[in-house]
């Protein structure tokens, strides 16, 4: 339907089922049940986990039961899944009681890891071993590992683009509103694309495309050296630009300010939404909320971003949370221990239809379509001092892009015609360009 510089048909992705997983339990550090003096994992362990939809249904507790067989002098592992992960961990980093295994929240500075989270090695030693460790290291040294790999690009219900009329993948973002409107046009009442706006953070998957516009894996080393990351042709104003567009020509939910992101899974699952921008992990979400409305999972399928570079999709790809240890920590051989069995033992990054951390690692199943028709990008670190220099500058612009707030403002904005597209990409270009000069 839509003009192709490459016939890249659209593949369904087979999820992976939804996984089981474990009651919360409360607790602090681990106390005094200290690793032995030799450094073998012994005693307890309080690891904070964000996935609360495997704290509620059986897998974590099949984890910690298989760690323990795997240590058995360790006593007791207390998994704390919390819905709020970013605020509720921020809060609690004012105490240094915030578990001894937890994923890096994204409002950790590179310059205040050392703060909060043990050394885990250097960068060339850890980096040995595993994938995608830049984005959480320091000065040469690495505060986290990743636990899973995602690739970034789109769901969506294939059935529901079909039945519009799209077969192949969008190569543009015009092309990629047009099959919206394909979609909105075809007399059914379905939400094209949904934007999760109520809960705000989804809207920051969007981010996942950053890079693959210009399939450039320096692109955020350079806005560091412009004032106007956001015009028509940059990574950014793709991204925004396209979701202004979404919306202001009616092809997102009707009401923005009352999403839900449980609700959202359903919803596309059964064909009432037919696009969400989330990175691949979102697959055996979305095929296992599918099933259990009485849809199909074979409806669940994944897409790159929708542009082409010299006739080639690309997708970023890149590790999800990164798990560090609380510098606080009381058991912090055990700490590391339950990093290294997960990411080795667990199966959980291809339970997740993701890309193992570990270098070479499998590619699962889900993802074997998509990475035959997709070249993947990894992005290049920051130079050597500069590695806290873009969270510098965004926080001194005021922006702060880490929080959804700035493109929920945009969609306020497409809604209302408050401001044009162009008067959006003014304003973020103003501030950055304050914010840079603020941070020198």
């Amino acid at each position: 339907m839509f003009p192709q510089k490459r016939g890249a048909r659209l593949v369904a992705i087979a999820a992976a089922s939804s996984l089981l997983a474990l009651t919360a339990c409360s607790g602090g550090s681990g106390g005094d049940d200290e690793a032995n003096d030799d450094g073998t994992p012994a005693g307890e362990i309080t690891v904070l986990t964000w996935r609360t939809d495997l704290v509620e249904d059986g897998t974590f507790d099949e984890y910690v039961e298989q760690f323990k067989a795997a240590y058995p002098e360790v006593t007791e592992v207390t998994v704390e899944g919390l819905t709020d992960y970013e605020g509720e961990v921020k809060t609690r980093m004012n105490t240094e009681n915030y578990g001894d295994v937890l994923a890096i929240p994204g409002s950790v500075t590179p310059d205040q890891y050392a703060d909060f989270f043990e050394p885990l090695g250097t960068q060339e030693e850890i980096g040995a071993e595993y994938q995608w460790i830049n984005d959480k290291s320091f000065e040469g040294q690495s505060y986290g590992i990743p636990v899973v790999g995602n690739v970034q690009g789109y769901v969506y219900n294939k059935r529901v683009w079909e039945e519009a009329g799209v077969t192949e993948f969008p190569d543009t973002p015009e092309a990629f509103l047009a099959a919206l409107q394909a979609i909105k046009d075809n007399g059914v009442e379905i939400a094209p694309l949904y934007t999760n706006y109520k809960d705000g953070w989804p809207l920051s998957q969007w981010d996942g495309w950053l890079g693959a516009v210009t399939a450039d894996p320096d692109w955020k080393n350079k806005i560091i050296e412009s004032d106007t990351p956001w015009t028509p042709e940059s990574d950014y104003g793709m991204v925004d630009g396209l979701i202004y567009d979404a919306v202001a020509q009616g092809l997102t939910e009707a009401d923005p300010t009352t999403t839900n992101w449980e609700e959202s899974k359903r919803l596309l699952g059964t064909g009432q939404v037919a696009t969400m921008v989330l990175g691949s992990w979102a697959l055996p979400q979305m095929a296992a909320a599918a099933e259990e409305a009485g849809a199909s999972a074979e409806d669940i399928a994944y897409a790159p971003t929708p542009v082409q570079v010299d006739g080639t999709f690309h997708s970023v790809a890149g590790g999800d949370y990164n798990l560090g240890i609380n510098v606080n920590s009381d058991n912090k051989a055990t700490a590391r221990a339950w990093i290294d069995w997960f990411n080795h033992e667990s199966g959980f990054s291809e339970s997740q239809a993701g890309l193992s951390p570990i270098i070479d690692g499998p590619v699962p199943d889900a993802l074997t379509g998509f990475v035959e028709q997709v070249e993947l990008i990894t992005l290049n670190p920051a130079e050597e001092g500069k590695e806290s220099l873009f969270a510098d500058i965004d926080t001194a612009s005021g922006i702060v892009t880490t929080d959804p707030k700035f493109r929920q403002k945009t969609i306020d904005d497409a809604r209302s015609g408050a401001r044009t597209k162009e008067q959006v990409f003014d304003d973020l270009n103003a501030q950055w360009a304050e914010g840079r000069s603020s941070a020198g």
